[in-house]
């Protein structure tokens, strides 16, 4: 873990070599870390996330959906202590050649982290805080805990936060019984909520379940021989 956590802290400092003091990026983001959960403790903030009354534990969200966040989102979550090197690497590249960041490889913890804490800028500080973040979570807390608190405070557009309020929302089920045509379409919204709100922009909102079908089936989430490309051709009803 230690020797993960300081390959990141490498692959970030060379994103930033380009015309930032590193030294200086590395304490703004450790002062910003350090202020965040001095504000809030992690244990504290996911307390209060865990009494709203539309909370859902990992084992009611269902399992399809699961599956279809983490091909399309983060395939090695399961494997990764929180920090996927290979994205970082790619990441890595992209962003010096743009000279900024404009990709982060962020995996579900690190979204996990953002939503959290941090705002959605795009600074060097952040990505430095992030790290320090996703150490403290993946140390506290189990994958499927993870991912259930992720689950429950990102965005799936139109109003809706959660995994509650998300699938009650627009197909009028509970979180425990969406059909996989409804979950892929629900795991698709988070990359961009706004964009891809089936209410407004159905087929852009279909175009991005097609991608999250195809991510399960390269990652082997989707065991059937039916050809699930047909449900996102397939219109259904939103509540």
């Amino acid at each position: 873990m230690k020797n993960k956590y300081k390959y990141l802290i490498i692959s970030i400092a060379i994103v930033m070599m380009i015309s930032i003091p590193v030294s200086k990026v590395v304490l703004d983001g450790y002062f910003e870390y350090k202020q965040a959960i001095n504000n809030m403790s992690i244990d504290k903030n996911i307390e209060e996330i865990r009494n709203n009354e539309n909370y859902v534990r990992f084992e009611n969200i269902d399992k399809d959906f699961v599956n279809a966040i983490i091909s399309v989102e983060d395939h090695r979550f399961y494997e990764h202590n929180g920090l996927d090197f290979i994205s970082i690497a790619r990441a890595t590249i992209k962003n010096i050649q743009a000279g900024k960041i404009v990709q982060g490889g962020s995996t579900i913890t690190q979204q996990l982290a953002k939503n959290l804490y941090l705002n959605g800028d795009r600074e060097f500080s952040r990505k430095v805080s992030e790290v320090f973040l996703v150490n403290d979570l993946e140390k506290k807390y189990s994958k499927n805990e993870i991912f259930e608190i992720y689950a429950n405070i990102i965005n799936y557009g139109n109003g809706y936060t959660g995994i509650k309020e998300a699938s009650e929302g627009y197909f009028g089920e509970e979180s425990d019984d969406l059909n996989l045509q409804q979950a892929t379409m629900l795991a698709g919204l988070p990359q961009s909520p706004k964009r891809y709100n089936p209410t407004k922009y159905y087929d852009k909102a279909v175009a991005r379940q097609k991608d999250v079908i195809a991510a399960m089936q390269k990652y082997g989430d989707i065991d059937y021989k039916e050809d699930y490309y047909i449900l996102a051709e397939r219109d259904f009803n939103l509540a």
